[in-house]
C-alpha cells in the first residue's frame, strides 16, 4: 500500500510541476493520467517490493557531487579538443569490466559513462560495458576504474 501512495504523490507531484496550468478542465486530465497510470501499473503487477529497491542515503549524494565534478572537468577536455585547431580526435570503441553485482548499480554505471561528455555506453554485455570515446585520454580516465569503485561503493548497504 506504501507503494501506491509513494506513486500516487510522486506522479502527482512530477504532472503539477510539469504542466504549470492549473484551470479545472487540466487539473481533471491530470487526476485521470494519474489514476490511468495507477490501473496500468497494477494491472502489470509492478507494485511488487522486488521490482525497484532504492533508499537514498548520505553516499549517493557524495558520488552525485563527485559525477558533477567529473561532468564538468570533461567538459572542459571535450572543449579543448573540440576548439582545438587540429582536432585531436582518436574516436575508439573500448569494453570496459563491470565489478556490479546487481542491474541497478551496472545501470547507474552505464548512465555515468554517458553522462560525462566524450563518452557513451552503447551496450551492456554480461559483465562488460561498450562504451565509446571520443579521446584516448576520456578512455583512460575511465579504465582508471574511479568510477567503477565508487559505483560499487553505492550498492554496498
Amino acid at each position: 500500500m506504501l507503494y501506491i501512495i509513494g506513486l500516487t504523490l510522486s506522479l502527482t507531484a512530477f504532472w503539477l510541476l510539469m504542466s504549470g496550468i492549473y484551470t479545472p478542465l487540466i487539473l481533471f486530465l491530470g487526476f485521470v493520467s494519474v489514476v490511468f497510470v495507477l490501473y496500468l501499473t497494477k494491472r502489470m503487477d509492478a507494485f511488487d517490493e522486488d521490482v525497484f529497491q532504492f533508499k537514498l542515503k548520505r553516499k549517493h549524494f557524495s558520488y552525485w557531487s563527485w559525477l558533477a565534478k567529473e561532468i564538468f572537468k570533461a567538459n572542459l577536455d571535450v572543449s579543448k579538443v573540440i576548439l582545438s585547431p587540429k582536432m585531436k580526435l582518436s574516436p575508439r570503441m573500448v569494453r570496459v569490466p563491470v565489478s556490479q553485482s546487481n542491474e541497478l548499480a551496472t545501470v547507474i554505471y552505464a548512465n555515468s559513462i554517458t553522462l560525462t561528455p566524450g563518452t557513451v555506453s552503447v551496450d551492456i554485455e554480461g559483465n562488460e560495458i561498450i562504451v565509446h570515446a571520443l579521446t584516448q585520454e576520456l578512455m583512460d580516465g575511465l579504465t582508471e576504474g574511479d568510477m567503477d569503485k565508487r559505483v560499487s561503493y553505492l550498492e554496498e548497504s
